[in-house]
């Protein structure tokens, strides 16, 4: 370990991605296997850490050569964990327990025979053998998600691999910051955290603004109820949010970095720091950056748990040691933000395109999705579908082939009634806008929102009623108390809700609501 030259990073790159080139290619001339494992949040709760061990103490104890056991990020098919992938064949072991470990081991490595009952079946049932052939990744295009179950998330050397600080050695030595400012302009990149405000806007704002301090802060305190896309993220691919505060610090002229990020999330936590210290270690973060003069750091601020500190302002006043609670604007942290200095606010997702868009170009990332809303979006798909699950699809895939191609359709062959986006904020879709392009003017223009990702299915069985209800009942909860028409005009409607689900109110009360809202 130690302080790397550039020379010295191109070198692990060449040499451990010819290591890795299993991961990706199935054709790769290689006679070893790696095992990934996932271990994501989702993986863990159902003893994926005890998967790993197992394989790891079998292969020993069976003194099994050229077999390696990865930890991994979410594969994104949460329904169908813990999951299981061996490379370079690409075989897909689903719903995978401990006691299973000694057989796959036995059979599919020592053998060299599948282990046909633990191989992912599709959703009409088909016996799937390989990844790629599930539908559930069919329509996805996976960039934010790119490395997630594909590397180790806490080895440097394995994000390196996959052209890993690639992008910040080329914006610190190739392009001014007015350039990259521009770059990611020109690719359409808007914030991945609700508002869908442009992201290269945001940072000319803040390079605009002289000061002898700036900030760069990752929004990572994910609030809305069923999100886990950030999570997926920071748990997968920390390296990429870290790079990608890098290269936003040099754009717009910022030497310190923060990461807000839930409490509640150990896993992640656990691995930003792993990847913090990797990258200082490494000469990636700190003084001096790769020989360019370039000096800047990333700390850690860890989140209570207060749904509205997902607020830009409120994070900054939590940050600063203040109760979280929104601040007036005009002016905007751009202008005067933590610390009254110039500040970015970018959430997880949105970070994590950065550094895609600098290696392959505005142009191509400009040329995914829409024509006002660029690239892909993040989704955590769940409620009443068959394939629970974290996807990724290019802007303009409608609600239909997110529900029924992605993911797989209502159980129990149940009707479709409505889909929840934008978190408690957002609308509920019905049925007669399941061909809806799923983008920013699209969702606006049928009275529902973005937000930052969560995408509840509902069947036919859930009373929407009640369904408002709980979203009603959870902003309560989460009011900072504030002003007035949240602390109070929510508890009003939360209570005519109540009456109205106790059947002691009527219909008529919904003009109340109306009123009040």
């Amino acid at each position: 370990m130690g302080k790397k030259s550039i020379q010295e990073i191109e070198e692990i790159r060449s040499q451990k991605r010819q290591e890795l080139e299993l991961r990706v290619n199935t054709k790769a001339d290689t006679r070893e296997k790696h095992i990934l494992v996932c271990h994501g949040t989702g993986c863990t709760s159902s003893k994926s850490p005890k998967i790993i061990e197992n394989f790891r103490k079998i292969l020993e104890e069976k003194k099994i050569e050229n077999v390696r056991v990865i930890q991994t990020g979410c594969f994104g098919l949460c329904a169908k964990g813990p999951i299981v992938i061996i490379r370079p064949e690409d075989t897909f072991y689903a719903q995978v327990k401990p006691e299973d470990c000694e057989e796959i081991i036995q059979s599919h490595i020592v053998e060299g025979k599948t282990v046909e009952r633990l191989l992912c079946k599709d959703i009409d049932g088909t016996i799937v053998n390989r990844l790629d052939e599930l539908n559930f990744y069919k329509k996805q295009k996976r960039i934010a998600l790119k490395n997630c179950g594909v590397i180790d998330p806490e080895n440097i050397d394995e994000y390196i691999a996959f052209d890993g600080y690639k992008a910040l050695y080329q914006v610190l030595t190739t392009m001014s910051q007015d350039e990259v400012i521009d770059e990611i302009s020109k690719s359409g990149l808007r914030g991945r955290g609700g508002a869908g405000f442009p992201t290269g806007k945001k940072w000319s704002f803040a390079k605009q603004n002289e000061a002898d301090q700036k900030y760069v802060i990752c929004n990572a305190d994910e609030g809305d109820p069923g999100a886990f896309m950030d999570r997926s993220i920071l748990e997968g691919d920390p390296h990429s949010v870290l790079e990608a505060m890098a290269i936003a610090g040099y754009s717009i002229g910022a030497t310190q970095g923060y990461i807000y990020v839930r409490a509640e999330y150990p896993i992640a936590v656990q691995r930003l720091k792993v990847a913090i210290d990797q990258a200082r270690d490494y000469g990636l973060l700190g003084k001096d950056i790769l020989g360019t003069g370039f000096d800047f750091d990333i700390d850690i601020r860890l989140g209570a748990g207060a749904f509205v500190c997902g607020e830009e302002t409120a994070l900054l006043e939590s940050i600063e040691g203040r109760r979280g609670q929104p601040r007036v604007k005009p002016p905007y942290p751009a202008n005067k933000g933590l610390f009254g200095k110039p500040t970015i606010i970018n959430n997880v997702e949105t970070l994590a395109n950065v550094t895609r868009i600098i290696l392959n170009g505005a142009e191509w990332y400009a040329s995914i999705g829409t024509e006002k809303s660029k690239g892909t979006k993040v989704f955590a798909l769940g409620g009443n579908v068959n394939n629970v699950g974290l996807v990724e699809v290019p802007m303009g895939t409608t609600l239909r082939e997110i529900v029924f191609d992605i993911g797989g359709g209502i159980p129990n062959g149940r009707k479709f009634k409505a889909a929840q986006t934008g978190g408690p904020s957002g609308g509920c879709i019905p049925a007669e806008h399941l061909d809806t392009p799923i983008d920013y003017e699209s969702l606006t223009e049928i009275g529902s929102m973005m937000g930052s990702g969560g995408l509840i299915v509902m069947d036919e069985t859930k009373c929407m009623v009640d369904i408002a209800r709980f979203y009603l009942d959870f902003t309560v909860s989460e009011s900072c108390g504030k002003c007035t028409p949240c602390r109070i005009g929510t508890k009003r409607m939360l209570e005519i809700l109540e009456r109205m689900c106790e059947r002691k109110s009527r219909a008529r009360r919904f003009k109340q609501i109306r009123k009040i809202s």
